[in-house]
């Protein structure tokens, strides 16, 4: 029986790799440190605040508060209907997203009970 490719099958000696392999992998350290920088490059730049959602710095602790109530019971409330169309083990995980919401609205109540109304 005659084989088509000869066993080792025959290669082009020139290589496009092999002459500039370290030319190649300079390149690539160049890329990978461009797209992907180390730790350390990341802690230097300086964290800039994006204005993109922020909370108004002017808004008093009891309007915060109120507001994360709220923001807490709608949660929960899209949650809860969320469970009603699952079954089993995605079904008790979340309920027990909503019991971890209800135990921080529970705090942030207690918080606006502390929280000297504005004037």
């Amino acid at each position: 029986m005659f084989k088509i490719t000869p066993n080792p099958p025959d290669t082009d000696p020139v290589s496009p790799y092999e002459p500039d392999s370290k030319k190649l992998n300079e390149a690539a350290e160049r890329a990978l440190d461009f797209h992907f920088p180390s730790s350390a490059d990341i802690k230097a730049t300086p964290r800039t605040s994006s204005k993109l959602f922020s909370v108004d710095p002017e808004a008093t602790a009891e309007t915060l508060a109120v507001f994360l109530v709220e923001t807490l019971a709608s949660v929960d409330v899209m949650v809860h209907q969320l469970v009603d169309h699952l079954e089993g083990e995605s079904r008790y995980a979340l309920l027990g997203i909503s019991n971890s919401i209800m135990v921080a609205e529970i705090t942030a109540n207690r918080v606006l009970d502390r929280v000297e109304p504005s004037k």
